[in-house]
């Protein structure tokens, strides 16, 4: 996978993650951003690989995400790969 599609993915996964609220909390929570802060971050590889990373925590996540956006659940893991950190399982 190209990079910037690892990206627009994990832009994606990011906007997904914004309509759910209790995962957004849990995940503000655990990272200790602000929303502006992900706001300002959004474009950031990096930041986005760990937005995949929460989204690929949980076999209901990652499969919800998938779904709403259209793409197959081993494409979020790909995109994390490409992002840089390795190769993660979802299952």
């Amino acid at each position: 996978m190209k990079r910037e599609r690892a990206v627009a993915v994990g832009q994606k996964a990011l906007i997904w993650m914004a309509g759910q609220p209790e995962f957004l909390e849990v995940f503000l929570a655990e990272s200790g951003l602000a929303p502006e802060a992900i706001r300002a971050r959004a474009g950031e590889p990096a930041f986005l690989g760990f937005v995949l990373d929460a989204v690929l925590a949980s076999d209901a996540h990652v499969l919800a995400f998938a779904a709403e956006a259209g793409l197959a659940p081993e494409e979020a893991a790909r995109a994390r790969a490409t992002l840089g950190g390795g190769e993660p399982h979802w299952t």
